[in-house]
This record gives structure tokens, sequence and C-alpha cells, in this order.
């Protein structure tokens, strides 16, 4: 049953398997879901501009692709009638056929003409002898084994047939959806505007690149990583700086990221024990939900609205920053971005040749190298200190080892779901 924002915030004891206190990760996504309400504004463009854009309207085929039977293969085209069993039909070259040209006679029983990939099937043809299957003899061809009737001949609307829907709106247009488009003769598309997405640091500990160090202080990394991974989805994105813990300029940045985007998104300020500046303005300004979730690394998470703004408040520690940002805040934003049911990130089992150490009752994410052992076979091992501020440990990594809720420690040698990092996002 769906609940509105107020409604979890108010009476959270009431809703049935709500606990912010020991939140699981499943649903935790769930929660979030519900509450997502896609972008419906839209824009056309040329097609070279779509690529990572959702479509906002159907894409229907005006014509049949091909447009016309044509060879598969470089050979000879003539009529499956003539295929004789015991390979000794000797046919005559009338003519050829180039791609893109037309053979304006039709083929007789007996005869046949050289053809080149693409080109149209003449009258009175049906099937293609690739060329290296036939032995030629002047102005005559015979087969040297028996070819298949209809063979390598690709028919006017094999792939695509007029009418039909190519694709539809909410899809996430890719490279292959640029080349298909462009197939049919379409130029331009309509998809949805891009989802604006406001971020910032907060924290006093925080330099900014290019400040020499005080003592207690550290670089503010959560910007570039975050910065590095919206960029992939093909969204506008709003860096509002590293932002010290000052009730007052706290505000004016969340109101202004609130003002200006569609999603905002923090780290730090949400954990157990941190100042409570951007709880209270959350609380003032929105409608924010803290859970604390069953998870390794990344515990402490926010979700809710800020005006009308979605607000993700992510924990600070770099690699909790973003493991939430794959676990939550990445399927989140394409739904905002229009995409109709998002496919949940792969994961499969592989064999993992270390010792893993992990405790019952939370999921963890470790990061994982996937690699091909000698015999061929897919197998993983950690990169090693699995700490949330080790960022190393994201760098050295291309996948998560997933370990659910009811796994422990595990030998060397047992199998481990794993989620690959690679195109993520």
């Amino acid at each position: 049953m769906a609940h509105s924002l107020s409604q979890l915030i108010s009476n959270a004891s009431r809703m049935d398997d709500y606990d912010p206190d020991a939140m699981p990760v499943e649903k935790a996504r769930l929660f979030i879901k519900q509450f997502l309400n896609p972008v419906d504004e839209t824009e056309v463009l040329p097609i070279r501009e779509s690529i990572g854009r959702i479509l906002a309207s159907n894409i229907l085929s005006s014509i049949n692709v091909p447009n016309y039977d044509n060879s598969a293969m470089d050979g000879y085209a003539f009529n499956a009638a003539d295929i004789n069993i015991n390979q000794t039909t000797k046919l005559i070259i009338i003519g050829t056929v180039l791609a893109g040209k037309t053979f304006d006679k039709k083929v007789a029983l007996g005869q046949c003409v050289r053809i080149m990939t693409g080109g149209m099937m003449p009258e009175g043809t049906d099937t293609v002898v690739m060329q290296e299957r036939i032995k030629v003899d002047g102005d005559y061809i015979t087969f040297t084994e028996t070819p298949k009737p209809k063979m390598n001949v690709r028919y006017a609307g094999e792939d695509l047939q007029v009418g039909q829907s190519v694709l539809t709106t909410g899809h996430l247009m890719q490279a292959a959806d640029l080349g298909l488009t462009a197939s049919l003769g379409i130029s331009e598309i309509k998809v949805y505007r891009r989802l604006k997405v406001a971020f910032f640091s907060t924290g006093d500990e925080l330099a900014s690149l290019g400040e020499n160090l005080k003592i207690g202080q550290v670089y503010d990394s959560n910007r570039y990583t975050l910065y590095g991974m919206l960029s992939r989805l093909g969204i506008e994105i709003i860096d509002m700086g590293a932002i010290s813990d000052d009730p007052e300029l706290l505000e004016c940045t969340l109101l202004s990221a609130a003002k200006q985007a569609d999603v905002v998104i923090t780290s730090g300020g949400v954990s157990v024990g941190e100042a409570d500046y951007m709880k209270l303005l959350l609380a003032k300004h929105g409608q924010v939900m803290f859970w604390k979730i069953s998870m390794k690394p990344g515990r402490p998470l926010a979700y809710g609205k800020v005006d009308n703004a979605h607000y993700f408040g992510l924990p600070g520690n770099p690699v909790a920053v973003m493991v939430t940002f794959y676990q939550f805040v990445r399927e989140a934003l394409l739904v905002l971005m229009g995409q109709t049911n998002p496919a949940p990130l792969p994961i499969f089992n592989v064999i993992c040749t270390e010792n893993i150490r992990k405790q019952t009752g939370r999921t963890e994410f470790q990061r994982g190298i996937l690699f091909s052992d000698t015999d061929g076979t897919w197998k993983v091992k950690p990169t090693g200190a699995q700490g949330s501020a080790i960022l190393s440990s994201m760098s050295l990594a291309n996948c998560f080892i997933v370990l659910d809720e009811a796994v422990g420690n595990l030998d060397a040698g047992s199998l481990v779901a794993v989620q690959v990092l690679h195109g993520m996002v």
C-alpha cells in the first residue's frame, strides 16, 4: 500500500514493515520508488543529440526494413527450383547486381546473376549461394556443395514492418537506437528534458582543491565522485560546492539548490552524532525520512522532498557515498528522467578466491576485482581493506561483491554474487 511522505513521516509506527532503524536495502528501494514523479516537459532533438536521453513518444516504422528482398552474401542468385541434389546443376550467368542497383530482366530457370551483399534480388530468384560454394567455368557456375533453398536472403520487413512499434515512450536511447531510428529515415525525436540535479558536500572539515590543508581537514573528494557518476547519466549538473557547518549558509544553499533543480543530493550531515544543522533544516523546509539501512558501507541515508525537489542525503564517507548512489540514487534518477521500469543491475555468481569476513544481519557491498582465471572461468577477489573511507578500493574495483543479510564469514572457493561496476552509469 502506498503512503504519502507526510503520512510516512508522521505515522511511521503505523506503517506495515517500516523500521527506520533497520531498513533492509530492497525495502528502502521500494519505499523511494513509490514517491518518484518523472519529469513531463519535452523537447525535440536531432537523433545524434539524443544518446542517453529518454523517449517521450513512441517511434513507429513508416517503412519496411529492409524495404526490398536483398542478398546477405556476395554470391550468385538463382531460383531454388534449379537445385539438383546430385550437385551437377550448371547455371549460366546472365548479369551482375550491385548494392543499390536493380536488375531489369527476369531470371529464368537455368540462369543466375552475380550479386553483391545488399543487392536487390532480381525477379525469378529466391536463393543465394556463396561465391565460396561454387565453381566458375566461363559463363557458367556449378555448385561445389548443395545449397539450401532460399538461403542467404534478407526479406523485406524482416527487421521491421510498416506500422510496427520500434521504440516506446520511456526508452533510454543508446547507440544502436540511433542507427535504428536513422534506418527509418527519422532525423528528429521527442525526448524528456534533462533532469536537473544539484549537489553539495557539508562539513567544516572539508577543504577545496587548491587550498592548504589545516589540521583536522581533508580535501572534499565526494563532489568529484558524485560529479563523475552523475555525468554518465546525461543530466544537467549543478555543483553547489563544499558548505561549512554554518546554519545560515547551509539553509541558503539548500533552498537555492531546491529552487534550481529537480533533485538535491548532499553528502554528510545525516549520521548519528553529526551536527544537527542539516536535519533541522530538512525538517523545517521539507519532508524527509532518515533511515539506518541494514548495509555496509552506507548505513545512514535520508530521502524525501525539499519544496518540490527530491532529496537524497548520503553519508559522508567517500566509499559510502558511491555505494549508496549506485544502490539507491542511480535507479531513482533514471525513473525521474522518464525511463520506464529501469532494468535492475545484473547480479551473477562466481567463485571467490579469498576468505571473506562478514557479520550476518546486514547486506554488504565489498569491493572486488572480477577476473578471468587461466582456465577461462570468471572469479573474484576482494580489493583488500574494505573501510568506508578507503576510496582507493573503489578505484581498484570493477565490481561489488554483494553479500546479503543471511551471509556470514566465507571460505575461499565459495560462490558469491557480484555486481559489475563498469557501465552501471
